[in-house]
């Protein structure tokens, strides 16, 4: 998905190639500024993937803290029905004595 946004900007931002007869000094001006641009194109999407592992990390951090709450809150429900279930067998033993 990222990488049909990345690819729609970069179709954006092209302009068709229209050959032209121009001097050798003029193509290699045009030649420079067209590597400059790529080169900016690749810092942009460097940053752009930077950022996106970066928001991953955030993701998976917040999901195992958000999953450690959860299981930890299970864990506690469950100690409780089971001091509960514990009690009553305490109870009903303690009362079937008393009979």
């Amino acid at each position: 998905m990222k990488r049909d946004v990345v690819v729609a900007a970069l179709r954006n931002n092209s302009k068709p190639v229209v050959k032209s007869s121009t001097r050798p000094a003029e193509s290699a001006n045009n030649m420079a500024w067209r590597v400059e641009r790529l080169e900016g194109q690749l810092q942009k999407l460097s940053e752009l993937v930077r950022e996106h592992a970066e928001d991953v990390d955030r993701l998976v951090r917040i999901v195992a803290e958000d999953r450690d709450a959860i299981r930890r809150q299970l864990l506690r429900k469950h100690h409780e029905k089971v001091r509960v279930r514990k009690h009553l067998r305490d109870t009903d033993s303690r009362n079937g004595l008393d009979s």
